[in-house]
């Protein structure tokens, strides 16, 4: 309810946070969306020039306004916006909706590798306009590698600047626009949806030019990832400014575009023609502080969307940091270095903006193709009216598969790059997945009670020495009553391991983001105890200070005594040493796989060694952890037929 009420309140501090850090990428798209759709070479037409900008704003409508903005940010997750956050919402209705989830999941993170580049290129190639010859790719790579280096340090007084700079931004695309619409008021008139059906059924080709179009709206997905940074109500109240200002630059740009009718455009770039020659290098420097902001709002959004899929099990466990105290400050070393290698090879291998456009668009219409999916089955399981359930999923995936077909004319010139990187992540999903499945499904369980009575006698056996006066095993039994046959191994028999008391923790991600809960199950009173953690998919498992929260109110309440048993010790009151342990699975030779589930299993593995150790993952201390190694047996080898000779 507090979560919801805070979504909900409109603040002068809360509208700034919003822009600068929701609307970077759309924000960023004058530079690059209308250049794109005109292109260099064809003569200019004023009918084309009006058809293009009635799509771009009844695109920018139905797209980011209505879908985005009026709707689909009613699906907070207290609070927390994205696609993850949406899947969580429902997946327990349908496990098909896993499908769209990992598809739009992975074709976000590819658009996170294509949006830095092309918004820091496109600002950067206006110093072309005073400098000509100037190079722009190392210009281009210096700010790419300096955004990168400065996401360790955290962005939490950097940030404080993003809010006014875009706001300065904005108002400098409305008043550029202005300016330019003054001397042509007429094209005012290019907001009726009857010049973008013209444009759409006489002029040849136009259902192509959807691609770049497209392109005007490529940042809406963020409106709603970003939701718990900013809250709905000062994300729709700040996108009125935003949206009045982005359209007046487009009718800007449009009446000087229009003003070259029967030219073709070349190498003039219509955004930096509206800048007075006087104003040319500070609005440079403008472009270009916004187009790092967008970069930095991507990568955000990519390392909680990261954080996010770890605990729905979709990624490997990387290490994830926490540069600040600030809500939303999350930095994930693999993922940024992955993105930077990315960014910088799409800049080597495109050069140009313009060539980076083919790249960009394909990817992110998947992603809100899956959110319309997502989004449908979430107000089908909410209730809502039938036929309106079926008309927005067939309108906007009517809408949204038009931009997919006409971005597909792309994949030969680039579009493949954004699809090739898609693939490779939705690839790592799946088989995280699935490994994640099949280990689930081949773990033996047994009920706790009935070793109880073994666990009291052997830590009553002062014949064993003793491994530890309080024992902690990880645990991935979900039911209080059971426990994995592993785990009984490891306290009997690999070597018999007495304590004062064992202790059985089990980690539940719960759908709720911020959940953050325990119970505690009494197997043997001061012998045996099995803690359960709920904690939400974006909170950081640092179990060893959970854990010693847990023992802090258990001792309180009298419910157990941690004092050492040691007589020398316990006279003095000294707490026991705590030792953790925690199963690492590998994959047993004694196995035959099938060929599918042989191959999901060989990449988990080679993957899962270049990741965070498990006791690290828990954030336990590794001076008092000790990691076991336990083969996944997997089908055992049976009938072996082996015969005893006379000796």
């Amino acid at each position: 309810m507090e979560d919801k009420k805070h979504s909900d309140t409109v603040t002068a501090a809360g509208l700034l946070v919003a822009m600068g850090i929701i609307y970077g990428d759309i924000g960023t798209s004058p530079l690059y969306v209308l250049k794109a759709i005109i292109g260099q070479t064809r003569p200019i037409q004023p009918e084309m020039v009006r058809g293009a900008l009635s799509c771009i704003f009844w695109t920018i409508t139905l797209q980011t306004t209505i879908k985005y903005v009026i709707l689909i940010l009613r699906a907070d997750n207290r609070g927390e916006g994205g696609i993850f956050a949406l899947y969580a919402l429902v997946r327990r209705h349908a496990r098909w909706l896993t499908i769209p989830a990992i598809i739009g999941g992975s074709a976000l993170l590819a658009d996170s590798i294509i949006t830095p580049p092309i918004s820091v290129s496109s600002a950067v190639e206006g110093l072309r306009i005073l400098y000509p010859n100037i190079e722009i790719i190392p210009i281009v790579i210096a700010i790419l590698s300096l955004l990168f280096l400065i996401q360790s340090f955290g962005t939490g007084v950097v940030g404080i600047a993003f809010g006014p700079i875009m706001l300065v931004w904005f108002t400098m695309l409305g008043v550029l626009g202005i300016i330019n619409i003054a001397d042509d008021l007429s094209i005012l008139s290019s907001v009726s949806p009857v010049y973008a059906y013209r444009f759409l059924t006489e002029y040849p080709g136009a259902f192509w030019l959807l691609g770049a179009v497209f392109l005007s709206t490529t940042g809406a997905e963020a409106l709603y990832s970003d939701m718990g940074h900013c809250g709905r109500a000062n994300i729709r109240m700040s996108w009125i400014y935003v949206k009045s200002c982005l359209l007046l630059n487009y009718l800007g740009q449009g009446a000087f575009v229009e003003s070259l009718a029967g030219q073709p455009l070349g190498e003039r770039n219509p955004f930096y023609e509206l800048m007075p020659e006087w104003f040319l290098i500070i609005g440079i420097g403008i472009a270009t502080a916004a187009t790092v902001i967008a970069s930095q709002a991507m990568l955000s959004g990519a390392f909680t969307l990261i954080s996010e899929a770890i605990r729905l099990n979709f990624w490997p466990k990387v290490r994830l940091r926490y540069p600040s105290v600030q809500k939303g400050q999350l930095y994930v070393p693999s993922i940024n270095w992955l993105l930077y290698s990315g960014c910088i090879a799409v800049v080597l291998y495109f050069q140009e903006s313009t060539r980076m456009e083919a790249a960009y668009g394909l990817a992110i219409t998947l992603t809100m193709m899956m959110s319309t999916i997502l989004f449908s089955y979430y107000m089908y399981s909410h209730k809502y009216n039938a036929w309106l359930v079926i008309f927005f999923l067939v309108f906007y995936l009517s809408l949204e598969s038009c931009f997919l077909v006409a971005n597909l004319v792309k994949f030969p010139v680039g579009g493949w790059v954004s699809v090739l990187i898609a693939g490779v992540m939705a690839s790592v999903m799946i088989i995280w997945l699935q490994a994640f499945k099949i280990k689930l499904r081949l773990t033996e369980y047994v009920r706790i009670d009935q070793y109880t009575q073994s666990i009291k006698e052997l830590s009553r056996d002062i014949s064993i020495p003793k491994y530890a006066t309080h024992l902690v095993f990880m645990s991935n039994a979900a039911r209080q009553s059971e426990i994995e046959s592993k785990i009984i191994y490891s306290i009997f028999q690999k070597r018999p391991k007495r304590a004062d008391i064992y202790w059985f923790v089990h980690v539940d991600t719960t759908d709720d983001p911020y959940t953050m809960e325990y119970k505690v199950n009494t197997i043997a009173p001061d012998d045996a105890y099995k803690v359960t953690f709920r904690l939400g998919f974006r909170v950081e498992q640092r179990i060893n200070l959970f854990f010693r929260k847990v023992i802090e109110d258990m001792v309180k309440n009298k419910e157990v005594d941690i004092t050492s048993r040691y007589e020398s010790l316990s006279r003095q009151n000294v707490i026991g040493d705590f030792r953790f342990v925690v199963l690492e699975k590998f994959l047993s030779f004694e196995n035959e796989l099938p060929a599918t589930e042989r191959f999901i299993m060989n990449i988990y593995f080679t993957i899962k060694s270049f990741t965070t150790p498990e006791d690290r993952w828990f954030g336990l201390d590794s001076s008092s952890v000790k990691i076991e190694k336990v083969p996944l047996v997997i089908r055992p080898v049976e009938n072996v037929k082996l015969k005893r000779i006379a000796s």
